[in-house]
């Protein structure tokens, strides 16, 4: 993984000229100041508190505001539309509709996860992308933070060996399997599923199998999967901890190595090392060519990679869907595909009873 220097709006040259729908306090907080350092001409912004998106428009420079995004997107004509919106009364996602129209409409497309509440609605999108010749990405911000990027990279090597297990902890709650054919009831799973979602696909491929069980007091769960490719893991979703309590960790096994990602921003690689000789060793120290490898951000510095839009992966996942448009390439990570994985272990959650296997590809 290369460091790279930060290019600032103002010194792009070439610019993808954007629309905005969506003016909440999510996209204020970490999805319009990324435009910032990346290739963007804000053209106008859309919402349906007129008042709200003129203050957005104001905020972040654009030049228009609207509160139809039809009329918007008919009269600017941008070449991508950013979409952070809700739910539907009925819990599906408002952003999967709209996101269709702006495909069709021949307007690239980055809309915020998750992406839709089905897998039918997923496949919808990817015919759309497919026919209309224009991207779309989610906002799967996991797969761009710097430590799961790098992580990535560790697993990736021959060194690591094959990655043969996997361990997410994150921590969400589900109700209970009587009341999941309701889809209002399981919005804050569908929100959620799509970030520990997209670190197991990321970085293990294809889920095989799955079969999970639930506990009643918190509504937190354990997932055991095979993946297509022999590899093991477990999601933990951990409903029920403190709030003061690191929420997420990461830990991947492969041959004599592992990697650990505590907390989204500390990470430590294990490389393959002999243990000390049992009953004999005096020291616990490793020789320095094998000793573990550890990063983590420091905080004293007005420095880039210490907000929390950089190092939570909204810059790197912003600023790939613009340099995706401007050289004509379709998007690496946080594609469609991706989501359609996670869309399967979602409906898996939601069809299939506790300690069931459920097949979600064939092998």
């Amino acid at each position: 993984m290369e460091q790279s220097k930060v290019k600032y709006n103002f010194e792009y040259d070439n610019k993808v000229k954007v629309c905005f729908i969506g003016a909440g306090g999510h996209s204020f907080r970490n999805i319009y100041p990324t435009f910032q350092y990346a290739p963007v001409d804000l053209a106008a912004i859309c919402d349906v508190n007129a008042e709200r998106a003129a203050a957005y428009a104001r905020q972040f420079g654009a030049k228009a505001h609207y509160t139809d995004y039809r009329e918007m997107l008919q009269k600017e004509k941008p070449d991508a539309v950013f979409i952070v919106t809700s739910y539907h009364p009925d819990g599906r996602v408002q952003a999967t509709d709209i996101a269709l129209e702006a495909l069709r409409a021949g307007v690239h497309v980055w809309m915020e996860k998750p992406t839709a509440s089905s897998v039918h609605e997923v496949q919808q999108l990817i015919q759309a992308s497919r026919e209309s010749g224009r991207f779309a990405m989610s906002g799967l911000k996991k797969v761009f933070f710097p430590a799961i990027a790098k992580a990535k990279e560790i697993i990736s090597s021959p060194e690591f060996g094959t990655p043969s297990s996997i361990y997410v902890r994150y921590p969400q709650s589900m109700p209970e399997f009587s009341e999941r054919s309701d889809l209002r009831k399981l919005t804050s799973l569908l929100d959620h599923v799509y970030h520990p979602g997209a670190i197991i696909n990321y970085l293990m491929g294809k889920i095989g199998t799955m079969s999970y069980e639930r506990e009643p007091f918190n509504g937190g769960s354990v997932t055991n999967m095979r993946f297509l490719n022999g590899a093991i893991g477990t999601l933990h979703l951990t409903a029920g901890i403190s709030g003061s309590s690191p929420l997420e960790r990461l830990e991947v096994v492969g041959n004599g190595a592992n990697v650990v990602v505590e907390n989204g921003v500390k990470l430590t690689y294990y490389r393959n090392a002999n243990r000390p000789a049992y009953g004999r060793s005096a020291s616990y120290l490793v020789d320095d060519e094998v000793a573990p490898l550890h990063w983590e951000p420091e905080y004293s510095l007005g420095q880039l990679y210490n907000k929390n839009i950089f190092y939570l992966g909204y810059v790197p996942e912003v600023l790939h869907f613009c340099e995706s448009i401007l050289a004509g390439q379709p998007p690496q990570k946080g594609t469609l595909e991706e989501s359609l994985e996670i869309a399967k272990l979602f409906e898996a959650y939601r069809t299939t009873p506790e300690g069931t296997k459920a097949v979600i590809n064939e092998g």
